[in-house]
């Protein structure tokens, strides 16, 4: 059975093989060290199942508004809840903060996780032009309000 746990630096190597796996433009592994050991603002979740983390979600709480940087579930384990568990845990941390309302970017091609972001009250808010790097694409802008 799966479970989720605050993120660790000795999780960073499993991480960086998710994340490979799936971002065309992943983060670094010092950008997730510096997430991890010195943002004051980041709450960084892992979702393992034996002793392999396969999946993680970054929050950053700020005040009152909460932000999802990123989550990923390795290829091998999608299709399963797992991104649905990993969010859920992340989304209350939000809640459980002290958040007021809840954002993230994501791409506008990206359907399963509109639908997954949907199945938690999110909804479009707008779009960013442009956003992603890899291929030009633009992200939707999805929100939601906690309180």
């Amino acid at each position: 059975m799966a479970s989720i746990r605050p993120m660790e630096t000795e999780d960073i190597e499993e991480v960086m093989d998710v994340e490979k796996a799936s971002f065309a433009v992943p983060w670094t592994e010092e950008t997730f060290r510096n997430e991890v050991l010195d943002n004051p603002y980041a709450h960084y979740f892992v979702i393992e199942e034996g002793g392999r983390v396969f999946g993680y979600c970054g929050l950053w709480l700020i005040i009152d508004e909460a932000h999802i940087t990123n989550i990923a579930i390795h290829p091998e384990f999608r299709g399963q809840k797992y991104g649905e568990d990993l969010f859920r845990r992340t989304f209350m941390e939000a809640i459980e903060g002290g958040a007021i309302q809840l954002s993230l970017e994501v791409r506008v091609s990206n359907t399963a996780a509109q639908h997954l972001y949907r199945k938690f009250g999110m909804k479009p808010g707008g779009i960013r032009k442009h956003y992603y790097t890899d291929n030009g694409e633009d992200a939707l802008v999805m929100w939601v309000g906690l309180k």
